[in-house]
């Protein structure tokens, strides 16, 4: 076992990298939002350090308690979203990208894009636009969460920022146009004049680069943004979370699933929600199968192992992680991706306590 993640001066690195909040003692397992739209709440809501000053958020609508939510060290888009992105070539970004550094792959429309998890670390937002469909591409670092979104709502298009909240270690993020606030896990909106709406998913998946890099070399790849003076804005290829993805040491800050024993708090699964039911295969229980197939909300899917990628979470650099391996769910009649996740246990264990596991 890896020495777990440790406070000591890395917890400056945090405040401005990733997910950060609060490190108030996590509500019990298994505990869930139970709160309708328009609950009143006791008086302590703000007693973890959540501000609501500054907001414009209709903070009388919400479908979760407001004490459940962890005020963190930055605060309302103190983690930069990247609102317009650039991009480079693969011939490019191989001058910087290693061969198994984990990439997020999305293919839409006949179009490939990589973004490298070396800079979504620091910015976990990426509204992005591809073939005339906009996305939010977000990355939780504290709960190893990968999702993308259409920012496509009812009509209505949104753009999105960082909170710098966190309710159960995961990113809180808002929408610029109603500062609603929005899970990532799920992507349901929990505060705000929005509260109820939940996002649709776009599928992708975690990949090492050099197999982005080899089945699409005509691929786009999202480059590191840089100053006005010239200089990265972070340090990209730099983890602030070394040791923090040891799989049996709790999340950093606070998660009711935390103490669900059922697997170790970081163990990577595959989560798929479908159909009104979910299911989470361990990655301990694939990486032997290889291959299985799992019925999901009356469809049948298929899940296959993908040796090769390494964790951004472990060692002080992105590419020096240790390998871990990825995974990919497709339909089992026609082969289709569908949209799923590899978090780490506690997290869903958080979300969705009722969910299948498959041994």
């Amino acid at each position: 076992m890896r020495t777990p993640f440790l406070i000591g001066a890395t917890v400056l690195t945090l405040l401005g990298a990733g997910c950060a909040g609060g490190s108030d003692e996590a509500a019990p397992a298994g505990q869930t939002a139970s709160a309708g739209v328009g609950q009143t709440d006791s008086p302590g809501d703000d007693e973890r350090g959540v501000s609501r000053a500054g907001w414009k958020t209709d903070f009388s609508r919400h479908t979760a308690p407001l004490s459940e939510f962890q005020g963190g060290g930055p605060g309302k888009d103190g983690i930069p979203a990247l609102d317009d992105p650039s991009f480079t070539s693969v011939d490019a970004a191989g001058a910087w990208l290693e061969a198994r550094e984990p990439v997020l792959e999305l293919e839409l429309g006949g179009e490939a894009r990589a973004y490298p998890l070396q800079i979504l670390i620091w910015h976990e937002i990426v509204n992005d636009e591809i073939t005339g469909t906009p996305l939010a591409v977000t990355f939780c670092p504290l709960c190893n969460t990968a999702i993308v979104f259409d920012r496509r709502l009812r009509g209505r298009l949104l753009d999105f920022g960082t909170t710098g909240n966190l309710r159960y270690s995961d990113l809180v993020m808002y929408d610029r146009q109603t500062e609603s606030w929005w899970q990532q896990f799920g992507g349901e909106a929990v505060v705000g004049e929005l509260a109820g709406a939940k996002l649709d998913k776009v599928p992708a998946r975690i990949a090492a680069w050099e197999d982005f890099a080899s089945a699409h070399p005509d691929g786009q790849v999202l480059d590191r943004p840089k100053a006005a003076d010239g200089s990265f804005e972070r340090p990209y290829g730099q983890n602030p979370y070394a040791g923090y993805d040891d799989v049996g040491s709790p999340p950093f800050f606070g998660a009711a699933g935390s103490g669900d024993r059922r697997l170790l708090p970081k163990e990577r699964v595959v989560f798929v929600d479908r159909g009104g039911e979910a299911v989470a295969i361990p990655f301990s229980v694939l990486t032997r199968r290889k291959t299985l197939e799992v019925r999901v909300g009356g469809e049948r899917l298929e899940v296959v192992w993908k040796p090769g990628v390494r964790s951004a979470l472990d060692a002080g650099q992105v590419a020096g992680g240790r390998e871990v391996g990825s995974a990919e769910v497709r339909t089992a009649e026609g082969g289709k991706l569908v949209a799923f996740d590899t978090p780490f246990w506690f997290a869903v264990a958080a979300f969705e306590p009722d969910v299948r596991i498959v041994r």
